[in-house]
């Protein structure tokens, strides 16, 4: 039995490592300074919970075998049903333990808030006075991200790159369905939703190439959602700039409208120029032509409402990004079920009696596909995005 329980011990040593072989530990060892410090939360949070977990289970081990049958020393004592000490040690441990856990996540919840500016580079180093923020605009799209530079007027698509020791500030948000936005060795994952931007500030320490993956299941293209991120010096960083201004196309309206229609495996694409105010008509989905903008409607709703008139805005103010109504000989988008293309969600779904013609519910009017689209948004469903003159996919800044 001994030389059982040995050979049992050696082949569970022996799979620790066999079963971590395949674990990438890019999370507990991160390149930027607020995934640092989120790593060091798991950490602590980790080993003060380990103080309550290990006793109990060694006591556990030790009271079994303890108080084992053939032990005829251990002490009976079936009338016994109360100690003060020990209930005062079994229920103070573990009080103080939540006590310090407590005010660890109330400290750490307002410290690395994403909507909180950065007051420092890492745990040595402050923010410089004169530091100014890189700005990265962040679009998830089916299914793909798409990646603005305001500063710099140009787009990419799948690949972004930062200087390594300077400030980002993350504007976030979506053209369709819920996503989120993960670099694992930058910062924690952060939601991107339709009309609306989330933000977050975090900083990349070490230069190399990361991955960006998408942490939220948005459809049926999720599982090749993702992107390089690209931690070069600052020359690295003017480098990449300048090969997309020279290798990358025009992002225009039409242009985004093509690449706003589900695809996978989307490649790494480049602009070297932005329609101005484009990524404020994506947030306020207002990039298809005849919508109106939220951010218009939300100013009319804070004026008290258009009156009568206003049913004009009804037609203006149907979404459907993922185009869903198709024209004749086209594909429907993927997924796309009732209400968008007044089709049930399943084909074997038979309608309600009296219901044949009705199917548009005033309830899903809201949601409902929009009546014309751009004659270049429905052209070659299979090319949602102009080609490109560039096969830097892969390349390193």
């Amino acid at each position: 039995m001994p030389r059982l329980l040995k050979l049992v011990s050696r082949l569970c040593a022996l799979a620790i490592p066999l079963a971590l072989a395949g674990c990438d530990m890019v999370v507990m060892s991160p390149s930027g300074d607020i995934a640092a410090q989120q790593r060091d939360l798991i950490v602590v949070s980790v080993l003060l919970m380990l103080l309550i977990i290990v006793p109990v289970m060694f006591l556990t081990l030790y009271f079994a075998w303890h108080y084992r049958h053939s032990n005829t020393k251990a002490r009976y004592e079936p009338n016994w049903h109360h100690s003060t000490r020990l209930e005062v040690v079994i229920w103070s441990a573990p009080l103080a333990i939540i006590i310090v856990l407590g005010a660890i996540t109330w400290i750490s919840t307002h410290k690395l808030d994403p909507y909180r500016p950065l007051d420092r580079l890492d745990a040595e180093r402050p923010i410089p006075a004169d530091a100014r923020p890189l700005e990265v605009e962040v679009v998830a799209l089916d299914w793909k991200w798409l990646f603005f530079y305001p500063e710099y007027g140009v787009a990419t698509v799948n690949e972004m790159a930062a200087p390594v020791d300077r400030p980002i500030t993350f504007k976030i948000t979506a053209s369709s369905v819920m996503n989120s936005f993960y670099v694992p060795a930058l910062a924690g994952m952060i939601y991107a939703m339709p009309g609306m931007e989330t933000k977050l500030h975090a900083v990349i320490n070490k230069e190399g190439v990361f991955d960006g993956i998408s942490a939220n299941y948005s459809g049926a293209g999720f599982s090749h959602m993702r992107f390089k991120f690209h931690a070069v010096t600052n020359d690295g960083f003017d480098g990449w700039i300048a090969r997309v201004k020279q290798n990358g196309t025009a992002l225009s309206r039409d242009a985004y409208l093509k690449l706003e229609k589900p695809s996978e495996r989307e490649p790494v694409r480049y602009y070297a120029s932005v329609e101005d105010g484009l990524y404020t008509r994506v947030l306020n989905m207002c990039a298809i032509p005849g919508k109106m903008c939220m951010n218009e409607m939300m100013h009319i709703d804070m004026m008290g409402g258009a009156g009568v008139e206003s049913h004009e805005n009804r037609e203006k103010l149907k979404y459907d990004n993922r185009h869903a109504e198709s024209g004749p000989g086209e594909a429907e988008a993927p997924g796309a079920t009732f209400p968008a293309t007044n089709e049930p969600a399943r084909s074997n779904t038979a309608p309600s009696p009296g219901t044949e013609g009705n199917n548009q519910a005033p309830q899903n009017e809201g949601h409902g596909a929009p009546q014309q689209q751009p004659a270049d948004s429905q052209a070659d469903d299979n090319n949602p995005a102009p080609a490109q003159l560039n096969n830097n996919g892969s390349s390193q800044p």
